[in-house]
C-alpha cells in the first residue's frame, strides 16, 4: 500500500489511472510525490506525468490490464502516453452518454460494472469492444457514480459502506469476485 497525495490532494483516485504496467499522473504531480511513486512501487510499473487539460485523470480514464475508455475530448498525445504506458487499446467513448468514462463504470480483466442508464444494446457494444461481460448497476444504495464508489481487481473489489447487499451481490459476480481459488484461498489466510 501507498499512502501519498497526488497535486497536493487526497482524491488520489479521481486524479490517477492505471494498471499493472503504469500508474499515469497529473502533470501537477510534485516532484516529491511522484520520487515517493517512484520509490514504493515495482520497478516494473511505469509512472508518467501527463500533460492534459483534462487532469482528473480517473475521472476520464477507465482501464484495465488491455483496454482503456477515454473521453472523447482527451488529447491525442494522453491517448498515445495511455497506449504506450499501459500498454492497452485505447478507445474514445462514452458510458450512457456520459464523457466521465471513468466515473461511470469499472472495468477489470473479468468484467465491468456500467452506468445504471447504459441500454442493453449499449452494454453489449461495449461488452464486444472491450471483451469482457459487462453489467449496468449501482453502488452506494443507488449511486451511478460507480468510480467514486468502489475500485476493483481481479481479486477483489472495494466499495463504499453504503453499498447495499444486492449492489454487493452484483459486484461480486460480475467481477468473478464470489470464485473460490486456491490463490485467494492462501491470499486470505496470509491476510488474517
Amino acid at each position: 500500500m501507498c499512502q501519498t497525495t497526488i497535486a497536493g490532494t487526497r482524491i488520489v483516485g479521481r486524479m490517477t489511472a492505471g494498471n499493472r504496467r503504469g500508474l499515469l499522473v497529473p502533470i501537477q504531480t510534485t516532484d516529491q510525490e511522484l520520487q515517493h511513486l517512484r520509490n514504493t512501487l515495482p520497478d516494473t510499473v511505469r509512472i508518467q506525468r501527463v500533460e492534459e487539460r483534462l487532469s482528473a485523470l480517473g475521472n476520464v480514464i477507465c482501464c484495465n490490464d488491455y483496454v482503456a475508455l477515454v473521453h472523447p475530448d482527451i488529447e491525442r498525445e494522453t491517448e498515445e502516453l495511455i497506449a504506450d504506458v499501459l500498454g492497452v487499446e485505447v478507445f474514445r467513448q462514452t458510458v450512457a452518454g456520459n464523457v466521465l468514462v471513468g466515473s461511470y463504470a469499472s472495468i477489470t480483466n473479468q468484467g465491468g460494472l456500467v452506468h445504471p442508464q447504459t441500454s442493453v444494446q449499449d452494454q453489449e457494444e461495449l461488452s464486444s469492444l472491450l471483451q469482457i461481460p459487462l453489467v449496468a448497476g449501482t453502488v452506494n444504495r443507488g449511486s451511478a457514480v460507480i468510480g467514486g464508489g468502489m475500485v476493483a481487481n481481479d481479486w477483489l473489489a472495494v466499495v463504499g459502506l453504503d453499498t447495499t447487499a444486492p449492489e454487493l451481490h452484483v459486484v461480486e459476480s460480475i467481477f468473478g469476485l464470489n470464485n473460490e481459488t486456491p490463490e485467494k484461498d492462501m491470499l486470505i489466510e496470509h491476510y488474517y
